[in-house]
């Protein structure tokens, strides 16, 4: 059976008290004040698609952990690229590097290389990554994130002697949240003009999937809108799924209400 199969997930139905919560709760976090501490600063800080592509699945790649190290070594791979990612990807100015470099915590030099080599293949010959998932058609999934990784892991093995790198993207599709690639697309793929970038044509931001990890995954049960235990890829489908009831266009606006309350911002 394909990873890509998912079966219609099941809705809850959201007291208008919790609707009031989250549009609130969403509209306080999703403020321009909020860049300066996340990593979506770092994307944010350049105009070329290419460099924006490259920086924001680095910078989600390695958000796990507290934000204050996530941007810390977020801001030390770009000066590993001087600040010029495209370029430095199309250069090859990732294998100078030591393979056993620690960039962030179990992700090292040889992880960075691994991807980095990947997207250049995808630059050559698509342009940008969102052009290669236009190409893919992965807007035409119903879990197009999903979608995207599949066919972006084809290009990353044939770059990289067949070998699969979970450090860089998840390789359990069937189960996997997919936290850090669905945050990556949020920032690509949301066009409120506010926190988001909104750059992306190749998927629909209807199509977006919560970024589920234990803390908007907490915040989601305790307001009883989320009734499975594990933070799973059929819970991702689940939550986002009830939260599609109230905005079919946009569910992964409540992703700032679900971060913001459950770290207690």
């Amino acid at each position: 059976m394909s990873t890509l199969f998912k079966e219609e997930a099941p809705t809850i139905k959201v007291p208008s008290d919790i609707r009031e919560l989250l549009d609130s709760e969403a509209a306080r976090i999703n403020r321009p004040e909020f860049i300066g501490n996340d990593p979506v600063q770092f994307p944010r800080r350049f105009s070329r698609q290419e460099d924006i592509e490259i920086v924001s699945f680095l910078a989600a790649i390695i958000a796990w952990g507290r934000r204050q190290m996530i941007c810390r070594n977020a801001e030390r791979m770009l000066s590993l690229m001087s600040q010029e990612p495209y370029k430095y990807v199309m250069d090859k100015g990732y294998e100078d590097l030591d393979p056993d470099m620690n960039l962030h915590r179990t992700f090292f030099a040889r992880h960075f290389q691994y991807f980095l080599r990947g997207m250049r293949r995808i630059f050559r010959d698509y342009g940008s990554l969102d052009a290669f998932g236009a190409t893919m058609r992965v807007g035409d999934s119903e879990t197009p994130a999903w979608k995207l990784v599949e066919e972006m892991q084809k290009i990353m093995r044939d770059e990289n002697n067949g070998e699969d790198c979970s450090q860089c993207l998840p390789v359990n599709l069937k189960n996997t949240a997919l936290k850090r690639v669905n945050m990556a697309l949020r920032w690509l793929v949301r066009d409120d003009g506010i926190v988001d970038m909104g750059i992306w044509k190749s998927i629909p931001k209807s199509k977006l999937y919560i970024p589920l990890d234990v803390h908007v995954g907490n915040t989601a049960r305790n307001l009883g809108i989320l009734e499975r235990r594990g933070n799973d890829r059929k819970s991702v489908e689940q939550l986002t799924a009830t939260l599609r009831t109230l905005r079919p266009d946009d569910p992964v606006f409540y992703d700032y209400a679900l971060f913001g309350i459950g770290v207690g911002e």
